[in-house]
């Protein structure tokens, strides 16, 4: 059955967070991206999110550049040619190289609004079938040791499954000491986003005296080959994020050693239709895998908590509560998490409803596309 749209908006928002989030490649503490709304011929709603950042420093992707690649490519291409299932976006969209964040952000619109023409929730569209998901949480890079540990223990308190904290050279080593001295069973995992070479392949190996879950991206972002060659020299397992773009970068990953576990984003693999097919290969080859944060509000949120349901998600995630990033979210009721979880929503859709007041009230402006 044909979707059929009779609009898409873009609406340009700009929200700042609670606290700055620091990583080694810097700091964001205002999130520009764009709400996508699609609206079909029955008056029904679907959502996405763009999470490129203000700047290309974790992919080459922009929010200026998603909005570019979808104004004057992706939506025309929607415009020319009518769909009968979201699925059907990976190849009409591959005429249009890369840009898998532009292209994410309307696919998960349209794969919300296929979820609630068929009156069911957006997990169960997708196949998954998990009522409630393990959350861990990411921490950025603190002032100091002593306001690490603060915010440590509050994520404790709160109940997170594990805690992620960023690394970089200068800040790694006695960072990770500090913390495993004062929580030395906590499950933890380190994200260098890309900040070493091989050559650090010695001081790389005192990650395993740390007993981490991961070392997250320690190496090039763009990098498979030698992710395996420093895989063979520590005992810590390798996460992937950054190097992974689409299914066939899992597979060469996997079948190169490069890793013994796969982070997904659903904008960085250019969607969710590629997130399933990268969950099944992984399932088939035993790789654990868990969903990525892009410091999302609560429409990205919504779709990482769907895909999540999957059944190879078995490793807690990083989409925390919406009040941990949000003084105010842009749905209704906020993400909340009780003991580490977060209950998946039965509501038709991304199971959350659209605060239209906090919209317009980040809401820059709104270009409307006509069908």
């Amino acid at each position: 059955m044909t979707i059929n749209i009779k609009a898409i908006k873009l609406h340009a928002l700009n929200m700042t967070l609670n606290h700055p989030f620091s990583t080694s490649f810097g700091t964001v503490k205002d999130r520009e991206f764009y709400i996508v709304e699609v609206i079909d011929q029955n008056g029904h709603h679907g959502f996405g999110e763009s999470v490129a950042f203000a700047t290309p420093w974790y992919t080459e992707e922009t929010a200026q550049t998603c909005f570019h690649m979808m104004r004057d490519f992706l939506i025309p291409l929607l415009q020319a040619h009518p769909i009968d299932h979201p699925d059907d976006l990976v190849a009409l969209f591959s005429p249009i190289k890369k840009n898998h964040m532009a292209k994410a952000a309307i696919e998960g619109a349209i794969w919300d609004l296929y979820a609630k023409t068929n009156n069911i929730p957006l997990y169960q569209a997708l196949g998954g079938n998990k009522k409630t998901i393990d959350v861990g949480i990411s921490i950025g890079i603190q002032p100091s040791i002593d306001d690490l540990i603060y915010r440590i223990e509050q994520s404790v308190q709160a109940g997170y499954k594990r805690v992620k904290l960023k690394i970089k050279p200068g800040h790694d080593m006695q960072v990770l000491h500090s913390v495993r001295q004062h929580f030395p069973d906590l499950p933890l995992l380190a994200d260098a986003n890309s900040a070493y070479t091989l050559k650090d392949i010695d001081h790389l190996k005192q990650l395993d005296d740390f007993n981490l879950m991961m070392i997250e991206q320690p190496l090039g972002h763009d990098d498979i080959i030698d992710h395996a060659t420093l895989q063979k020299n520590i005992h810590t397992s390798i996460c992937l994020d950054e190097s992974i773009h689409s299914f066939d970068d899992v597979r060469h990953a996997i079948q190169l050693g490069s890793c013994r576990v796969i982070n997904i984003k659903i904008g960085r693999v250019g969607g969710l239709t590629e997130a399933k097919r990268i969950h099944d290969y992984c399932r088939d080859h035993h790789i654990p895998i868990w969903c990525g944060g892009m410091l999302e509000a609560g429409i990205g949120r919504a779709h990482n908590i769907a895909l999540t349901t999957l059944p190879n998600f078995t490793l807690p995630g990083d989409t925390a509560g919406s009040a941990h990033y949000w003084q105010k979210d842009i749905i209704t009721p906020p993400v909340v998490v009780n003991d580490g979880e977060i209950t998946v929503s039965d509501t038709p859709g991304i199971g959350y409803e659209i605060d239209w007041k906090a919209l317009e009230q980040f809401s820059e402006y709104t270009h409307t596309f006509k069908f």
